[in-house]
């Protein structure tokens, strides 16, 4: 699927070149400031704690003399142009993708990504199947023509009359929440500030006439001391045409310190359901506003303690909840907002095998989304739980949004690993899902691609799934180049998903493989709560297990063998890299967390505590020195070559982590390979990125790899 221009430059690359694409420009000498800290009784020596300073003079040098090198190496090897044009081609012919799909009466808003357009638009539809009838709301690319201005996120009114958006700049995440007219794209002249912010995210939720919106928003300067004002994320109500100076709290001020609040509104707008995380541990706690026009005001209905995962308003006045109460895989249980007490609550969806992740009621009956180890399945009940019945999907495949209509009916995404992602339409009481004209199409074909499950066995014993993917045909006799992904943490599911640009790795003879190791929740809380807090080398034994696995079965050997990873899965680099430096021969690693004795004192950092525990607490702090990948560096060790990548404006894993990383490795490495740091001045965590900025770092990744493992050339 590569063009012939593209196969001429790789193949002038095997004749001309005399290159060394492993090898890269001697580091820049780091020095050296160390800085002690004792923690219960252990002295800890940071020599480049320094580098943690963004906006020092020193620092940035530092920075920039790293990105000179790696662009200097990258830009080197032969093909990097040839990918990079190869990638821009493709994307321009790319199909539109539909994404966050919201329904209103008469209405679909629906986010639609166009390459070569920088950034998605938000546009109404009057329904899945009537393209024609699409209208633009909003095109943030307009806004910038740099295309750094980003939708985070959009709530319309329940008559979809006006839409609020939240937009932030340059992948900050940092939102102002905007208001427009739908049917005009019009923009009002209201605007709120800081709504959204990495920290905890933001959300908003319109009263039933769309007069006003509840919304959540953060401290302001004066309210809370300045360390405080990414935290302490608050309801506030405000009322179309008014200065939001005037705006009126709601409810926050009792919540933690590191609460994140989604809020949805019934849909007949009289109530308002508050989802209050405790951080990013997975604990949550609900608040109920209403009926409207009661003088109740917020009434507690969960406490972090009742493991009570997600709740939604159903349209038959009642709250629907998953629970995971002695049921580590989930159940479903019927709340009536007429008595909402937890204790009224009645179940109805059992726990079993299947590991449920969504729920979504409709007028008289309730969808499942199902995880059955890392693919999804759907299951449709009646609102008493009874007449279960199987909704069919494509196999090993994932479901990512389900969303019911107007009618009762369900609209759900799905995508495969081989399959670019389509909405489905399920008809009200009917089984058979139907594709809907909201498909992408790939510019490449991937039906010559093969996706197989097998199991690999940890080091207690405990068996993950991989999921293989690779071209029909592929010997295994060890001499397969490799990639291995892997994430576990936050109880984030590694599903199916469709990523065409990997018919580069295919089409080089690559073999893709996704591990589901423990720390997400591909199999349930038991499997999430088996790899966070102080069981977190339960991840990072997983992930070399699955490395092992391949090796052993002779898919690759560790010369061909790749690893990749970001943010939690950045950790899992990191911590892969220094406990088994021998087993891979290249590591990309991006946006990565490194040093985990420092990272809780960053803003977003706090909201980590319960998901990977603090220093504050000895046995915690015993766990998290013992494989802090920063701290885990062994001066005089070989390590294999190493691209990081981070961006200037993250707020959710500060880039000085990538630094201090990368200078450590650099003092200690004694193997020839690179340790490479690429820093986007005009990125952060990845959301909100501009194409160009993605197709960038795609081409620099591929690059990076097919050096690294000897891809020199197309595999017939």
């Amino acid at each position: 699927m590569i063009t012939n221009r593209f196969l001429f430059v790789i193949g002038a690359i095997v004749v001309t070149t005399a290159l060394d694409l492993t090898a890269a420009e001697p580091a820049p000498g780091t020095p050296k400031k160390p800085v002690s800290t004792e923690y219960h009784g252990v002295n800890v020596e940071d020599p480049y704690q320094w580098l943690e300073k963004d906006d020092e003079p020193d620092v940035k040098a530092w920075s920039a003399a790293q990105n000179q090198r790696t662009r200097q190496y990258l830009d080197q090897l032969p093909d990097r142009a040839a990918i990079e044009k190869q990638l821009t081609e493709w994307y321009a012919k790319t199909s539109p993708g539909y994404s966050s799909l919201v329904s209103r009466p008469g209405l679909l808003f629906v986010m639609k990504f166009q390459p070569p357009k920088q950034q998605p638009l938000l546009v109404t539809l009057t329904s899945a199947d009537e393209l024609k009838s699409e209208k633009v709301v909003l095109d943030p690319n307009g806004l910038d023509a740099k295309g750094t201005t980003a939708i985070d996120w959009f709530v319309p009114s329940l008559d979809g009359k006006y839409v609020a958006v939240s937009l932030s700049k340059g992948g900050s995440e940092d939102g102002t929440l905007h208001f427009y007219e739908t049917a005009t794209g019009q923009a009002l002249p209201d605007s709120i500030a800081h709504v959204q912010y990495p920290t905890a995210g933001g959300s908003a939720a319109w009263n039933a006439d769309g007069t006003g919106i509840y919304y959540t928003r953060f401290p302001r300067t004066g309210e809370r001391p300045e360390a405080d004002l990414n935290f302490y994320q608050q309801v506030y109500f405000h009322k179309l045409g008014a200065p939001d100076t005037e705006d009126t709290y709601s409810i926050g001020k009792d919540f933690p310190r590191i609460a994140e609040i989604i809020l949805e509104g019934s849909r007949d707008g009289r109530y308002i359901l508050a989802s209050v995380a405790n951080g990013d541990g997975g604990d949550f706690a609900h608040y109920l506003l209403g009926p409207e026009g009661s003088s109740s005001g917020w009434k507690q209905i969960t406490k972090f303690s009742d493991q009570i995962k997600a709740a939604h308003l159903g349209r038959d006045k009642a709250l629907y909840l998953l629970s995971r109460n002695a049921a580590p895989r989930g159940k479903v249980l019927r709340l009536p907002l007429e008595t909402p007490e937890l204790s009224k609550a009645v179940e109805i969806v059992p726990t079993g095998e299947p590991v449920i992740q969504q729920i979504v009621p409709t007028a008289d009956a309730l969808f499942v989304g199902d995880l059955l180890g890392g693919p999804s399945q759907i299951r449709r009940f009646d609102l008493d739980g009874t007449g279960e019945t199987i909704i069919p999907i494509p196999k090993i495949s994932a479901v990512q949004e389900m969303v019911t209509l107007e009618d009762g009916s369900l609209l759900f995404r799905d995508q495969s690993y081989t399959e670019p992602a389509a909405w489905f339409h399920c008809a009200k009481e009917k089984t058979e899902a139907l594709k809907t004209a909201l498909r992408s199409t790939s510019p490449v074909s991937f039906a010559d691609i093969e996706v197989t499950r097998e199991f690999a066995t940890s080091k207690d014993g405990t068996k993950m799934p991989l999921n293989i993917i690779f071209r029909k045909g592929m010997k295994r006799d060890g001499q397969n180049p490799t990639l291995l992904y892997g994430y576990g943490g936050y109880g984030i599911s590694m599903s199916p998903n469709f990523e065409f640009t990997r018919r580069l790795w295919f089409d080089h003879g690559g073999v893709y493989v996704v591990a589901n190791i423990r720390g997400g929740g591909e199999l349930g809380e038991d499997w999430h709560k088996a790899g966070n807090l102080t069981k977190k080398q339960n991840v990072f034994d997983d992930f070399a297990a699955a490395a092992e696995y391949l090796i052993k079965e002779k898919y690759t050997r560790p010369e061909k063998l790749a690893i990749q990873g970001g943010s939690n899965g950045g950790l899992l680099m990191g911590a892969t890299i220094t406990q088994h430096p021998d087993l891979m021969r290249a590591v990309v690693s991006q946006v990565g967390i490194y040093d985990m004795l420092r990272v809780e004192l960053a803003p977003n950092g706090a909201f980590n505590v319960t998901e990977f525990g603090t220093v504050k607490d000895p046995e915690q702090f015993k766990a998290l020195y013992a494989y802090s990948p920063y701290h885990r560096v062994v001066d005089g060790t070989k390590y294999p070559s190493i691209l990081m990548m981070t961006g200037a404006n993250d707020g959710r894993v500060a880039p000085y982590h990538s630094r201090k990383m990368v200078a450590r490795l650099d003092e200690a490495n004694k193997s020839q390979n690179p340790i490479l740091l690429r820093t986007s001045s005009s990125a952060g965590h990845g959301i909100g990125t501009a194409l160009n900025e993605r197709i960038k770092q795609l081409a620099d990744t591929y690059a990076f790899l097919f050096a690294q493992l000897g891809m020199t050339g197309k595999v017939e």
